[in-house]
């Protein structure tokens, strides 16, 4: 629940294209943390977590994705959001899915987090079954769907309040941009 990428990438997708996006923004990076779940069940985030190259592939991998996410923001001039229930939706559901899940998928330092923090909470004499870190990932991921729901409703009030402020369409449009700019510099520079 403390803000990171996963709560930065739901603000802004709940603000900037509503509710439904931060919806379906939040099954794809909890369907990503159920993923790490199962790679660190079968000791696979382990490979990363130990292989310098492993780990530098996937946090660059994970910066590239973000910064062209922010690049494509920063150039969309002519793309306004309409905060109207009524418009179509600018993204489909499966792209916004899509976009946390990769999101989630590509940050070493969560695979990391599965790996340091969850071995914690499993007696000796389980650490080597899978069950204990299936648990585990899955109630961390039901609280993560609470959390993020919870700020993709809140901020999605919020957008409405902003919907008659058409100066407001183009400031957020480049702050997005920057976000994801941010997040990907963020990722890049990553220490192991």
């Amino acid at each position: 629940m403390t803000p990171g990428i996963d709560t930065i990438f739901i603000l802004n997708k709940s603000i900037s294209q509503g509710k439904r996006a931060g919806i379906f923004s939040t099954i794809g990076t909890n369907s990503g943390v159920l993923l790490h779940t199962l790679f660190a069940a079968l000791g696979l985030s382990l490979i990363v977590a130990q292989s310098a190259l492993a780990f530098s592939l996937v946090k660059y991998a994970g910066a590239l994705y973000l910064l062209f996410l922010g690049i494509s923001a920063l150039r969309s001039r002519d793309k306004k959001m309409d905060f109207d229930k009524k418009a179509p939706v600018k993204e489909s559901d499966w792209k916004n899915f899509r976009t946390g899940f990769m999101t989630n998928i590509l940050n070493p330092k969560v695979a990391l987090f599965f790996l340091s923090f969850f071995p914690q909470f499993i007696k000796k004499e389980y650490s080597e079954s899978p069950v204990p870190f299936i648990i585990l990932g899955c109630t961390c991921a039901l609280l993560g769907m609470i959390w993020f729901l919870t700020l993709t409703f809140f901020s999605a009030l919020f957008s409405q309040r902003l919907k008659n402020n058409p100066g407001f369409n183009q400031y957020l449009n480049k702050a997005s941009g920057m976000v994801y700019v941010g997040m990907g510099i963020k990722v890049a520079i990553t220490e192991k």
